[in-house]
């Protein structure tokens, strides 16, 4: 894993964020994160201005590892790019864009569930892995069986991962962090509730270190 893979790694969890006023929550919404102990954020194109909320939350917290998810298109990478965006998430394994990315020099974690997707994976020289829907596709049993035939690959899983089962995950010596939106769910957000945001980051941290610390 390269540096930036490393220190996600090292938190142990990735929040999913959508935003519809970035103008308005992009940066304390990056506050109440790095307050938090979790100076990450994947914030999705599932909402127009996610490139602008990445942009905000850079240039508040330069520190921050922020990049974008639910990654379309070429056009999705490079304004997450020009944005000042440090890495790529996609739902599915779209070979063609993670070439694009490559080419670009940005670390995509493509959403990988299947054989044929670990080895399309394999082929691109990718290191870790976005395992999406987690839950919905076998959660942790299923990623421990997939890791026999392809041990070289650390997953990222996202999809139904909370504070009910994320030591259950991270526990994995195959799990390099969890990605969840239940950090920063939608109603806490639009309610400005910053602390209980920051409260959730500091929670998933201790869960994570206890976790692997056993």
């Amino acid at each position: 894993m390269n540096e930036m893979q490393k220190k996600i790694s090292e938190v142990g969890v990735v929040p999913v964020i959508k935003l519809t006023d970035p103008q308005r929550d992009a940066a304390p919404l990056s506050d109440a994160l790095c307050a938090g102990g979790v100076p990450i954020a994947e914030v999705t194109f599932r909402a127009a201005g996610a490139d602008e909320a990445i942009r905000i939350m850079r240039e508040r917290h330069p520190e921050m590892l922020v990049g974008a998810g639910t990654v379309l298109t070429t056009e999705q990478v490079d304004r997450t790019i020009a944005a000042g965006g440090m890495f790529i998430v996609t739902p599915g394994l779209d070979v063609e864009l993670v070439k694009y990315c490559q080419e670009k020099g940005i670390v995509c974690f493509p959403g990988c569930t299947t054989p044929t997707d670990y080895h399309a994976a394999y082929k691109l020289g990718l290191e870790v892995l976005k395992f999406f829907p987690a839950e919905q596709s076998g959660g942790l049993a299923k990623i421990k069986a997939m890791s026999a035939p392809f041990p070289m690959f650390k997953v990222m899983p996202t999809g139904g991962v909370n504070l009910k089962n994320l030591a259950e995950y991270s526990a994995s010596p195959i799990i390099a962090a969890c990605g969840g939106s239940y950090m920063c769910p939608d109603k806490l957000i639009q309610a400005g509730a910053w602390d209980e945001i920051t409260e959730l980051c500091r929670k998933s941290v201790e869960i994570v270190k206890e976790a692997r610390n056993k």
